[in-house]
């Protein structure tokens, strides 16, 4: 079996918890999916380089780390775009000065960057959306709020959302959960969502993984892309 990132951050009791729980069957995906890529923005992908060197000019980037995710997640736009897969964005952004956010209220840093319109805002180019591709912009940790996030979903009849982007404990989880709540079948790529705390990615992915979704590596994904368009062209 696969290792997974967060198992060896568990104890002998917390493995017996799990496995007497039933905790990590998977849920299952859909025939109907759509690539939801979670803020993939200069301000929080930062530089290519370790966190640590990066921050004084990206304090909320990911770093070395975020870009390793990065390259995944063009892997998988790329298949997306061949399989005529859907492709949504978010973006994290303000839209006034006033920190009306819990994420830039907890975080005291200058908010300019942050304003819609700042270059730093936008996605990072070898992400660029193009025409064919959906942007939701968005205030708070979840896509679902204060958004038409769940408009576009119904409205392109998809059943499943395979999640990438970061960060993993913080928008991609709180977008997951409430995919989950409103019946969606979810998809976390555990190898193309990232964060910058390591204890964090770790405890989110658990977390998800244990009670929410599936959290599958990339290669998983993409045979699941190509089977749920060939299952379709065969229906046709």
């Amino acid at each position: 079996m696969m290792t997974r990132i967060w198992e060896s951050a568990l104890t002998e009791i917390d493995k017996i918890v799990i496995e007497k729980g039933g905790y990590g069957q998977s849920r299952g995906l859909g025939k109907k999916p759509i690539l939801i890529i979670i803020d993939a923005q200069h301000n929080y992908i930062g530089a290519d380089a370790p966190i640590e060197d990066q921050l004084d000019e990206w304090p909320s980037g990911g770093g070395d780390v975020a870009w390793k995710g990065i390259r995944k997640i063009e892997q998988l736009k790329v298949l997306a775009d061949a399989q005529e897969i859907p492709v949504l964005y978010t973006r994290n952004v303000q839209k006034k000065t006033i920190q009306f956010d819990s994420f830039s209220t907890k975080a005291k840093r200058d908010q300019t960057k942050y304003l819609d319109g700042n270059p730093a805002s936008d996605i990072v180019e070898c992400l660029k959306p193009t025409d064919r591709d959906i942007v939701v912009d968005k205030s708070y940790a979840s896509a679902f709020f204060g958004t038409p996030f769940i408009s576009y979903l119904v409205k392109l009849q998809v059943d499943t959302l395979i999640i990438v982007g970061g960060s993993t404990s913080g928008c991609v989880r709180a977008t997951a959960v409430d995919a989950v709540t409103h019946n969606f079948n979810v998809a976390i790529v555990e190898d193309a969502v990232f964060d910058r705390i390591e204890l964090s990615h770790k405890a989110a992915l658990l977390d998800l993984w244990m009670k929410y979704c599936d959290v599958v590596p990339s290669t998983d994904i993409e045979s699941y892309m190509r089977s749920v368009v060939k299952e379709s062209e065969e229906v046709k």
